[in-house]
């Protein structure tokens, strides 16, 4: 990867400084909000379903016991001599009671057996969490302040190269086109002495006849 840069403009760095500094603000705002509602998902499966199945189950063994003993009563009460009564209505509420417990039951197990799993998954993804939020407070602030070098740098090294009052033929306050490297201050000139003055060789005079 080439170490240097044509920069056409310099607030092109500014506005990707901002830029990131708004990123960084947002991205923490969204991974705090998918946090809670992480937690929140997982304390509504994990207990509030939990209680709630349970107390369902415990319901539903009660209109089971409360069925059966209806159809225990019809049989005994409502005999007519030998004439089994017939005890449908008390026989459907039974079934019905029955498959209700059946159903909550399975519920129950289903909570009892995926809420282990939810609350693995959750530290899991908390741990990926903290290692992005972690990103965003180290890395970020680092990129940052390398950004606000490169501005600096570049500010000077226009300065230095721009002339005295210069300013577009068009009055636009760009100034030159900076191609250097990055993150570098500007190169010192070599000052002017004889010894660095390049004298061009002479051509040797023609023979005299």
């Amino acid at each position: 990867m080439s170490g240097q840069a044509e920069v056409r403009s310099i607030d092109v760095l500014v506005d990707v400084k901002s830029a990131v500094v708004t990123y960084k603000h947002e991205s923490a705002q969204a991974l705090s909000e998918v946090e809670q509602q992480a937690r929140r998902a997982v304390d509504y499966i994990c207990i509030d379903r939990a209680a709630f199945w349970k107390n369902e189950v415990r319901r539903s063994y009660e209109l089971v016991n409360e069925a059966q003993k209806d159809l225990e009563h019809c049989r005994t009460f409502k005999k007519v001599d030998n004439n089994q009564p017939s005890c449908i209505e008390e026989k459907k509420r039974l079934e019905k009671a029955k498959a209700r417990l059946a159903a909550t039951e399975k519920k129950f197990e289903a909570v009892r057996r995926w809420s282990p799993i939810v609350q693995q998954q959750f530290r899991e993804a908390s741990v990926r969490l903290v290692h992005f939020q972690e990103r965003l407070d180290s890395d970020l602030p680092k990129g940052l302040a390398r950004l606000e070098r490169m501005v600096r740098s570049l500010d000077s090294y226009r300065e230095v190269s721009s002339p005295v009052g210069g300013s577009s033929p068009e009055g636009g306050a760009t100034g030159p086109r900076v191609t250097r490297s990055l993150d570098e201050a500007p190169a010192a000139q070599t000052p002017v002495t004889p010894e660095t003055i390049a004298v061009p060789p002479q051509s040797p005079a023609p023979p005299v006849t």
